[in-house]
């Protein structure tokens, strides 16, 4: 009787230990889950931005109008004979 109670109680410590085993397992890969999503998505945003910035170098290298207009609004560029006429803030 106590060989199957010694038996009876390796087995439940072996089931006990598997399936705590099991668990930890399981919430790993979930755990690596999440992170693969996280990273999928910085690349999807990464792979966004490249291309804006792709398009970006395309136009300052090929597209002079676009190089006229970023100088007037960034850096308040004129031709030469342009006036150049200030407004107040509209006020709230």
């Amino acid at each position: 009787m106590s060989r199957r109670l010694l038996a009876i109680a390796g087995i439940t410590l072996a089931v006990l230990v598997l399936g705590a085993w099991a668990v930890s397992g399981a919430v790993r890969i979930r755990a690596l889950e999440r992170e693969i999503a996280a990273a999928e998505r910085d690349i999807a945003a990464l792979r966004s931005q490249a291309k804006r910035l792709t398009e970006a170098i395309d136009r300052l290298r090929n597209d002079p109008a676009y190089i006229e207009k970023l100088g007037r609004e960034e850096h308040g560029l004129v031709r030469q004979g342009e006036t150049i006429l200030k407004f107040p803030p509209k006020p709230k």
